[in-house]
């Protein structure tokens, strides 16, 4: 058993939000799982990007719009949403709030670009082309 104190979480800050990891191989607990807080700050809309394994996202605060390889969802407290692998997705929150949601997926798991484009205006820790990467909240 591994008691993880919220003081030793890893917090990544992008400039969307913050993801706060609260479970992983690197940071204790897990041997193939990988948890995690994501707070998006009010009106932004995430990168286009897409994740070689499914992620599941419970909604505890605010409100999301999910579009998911072209349909749109609309996700709220509460609410959780299984994203398949493989499925372009973009989120974005409402101009007056953010929200707040819970991820699980595997520990490892590798992020792109599905139209693998080259742009130096992305984050810098956004894949750039043909790169896939684990995000640092999810190694």
């Amino acid at each position: 058993m591994t008691l993880i104190r919220a003081a030793e979480s890893r917090r990544t800050g992008t400039p969307n939000g913050t993801m706060t990891t609260f479970a992983t191989p690197t940071q204790g607990g897990t041997e193939g799982i990988a948890l995690w807080r994501v707070d998006m700050a009010p009106g932004r809309t995430g990168p286009l990007h897409a994740f070689d394994t499914e992620q599941i996202w419970t909604f505890l605060d605010g409100t999301a719009t999910i579009d998911l390889d072209g349909r749109t969802l609309e996700a709220g407290p509460g609410d959780t949403v299984v994203l398949p692998a493989g499925v372009p997705r973009q989120m974005t929150s409402r101009p007056d709030a953010g929200f707040t949601a819970v991820v699980a997926a595997h520990a490892g798991c590798l992020a792109y670009d599905p139209d693998a484009v080259v742009d130096e205006s992305k984050c810098d820790i956004a894949p750039q082309g043909d790169e896939r990467l684990v995000p640092p909240w999810a190694r």
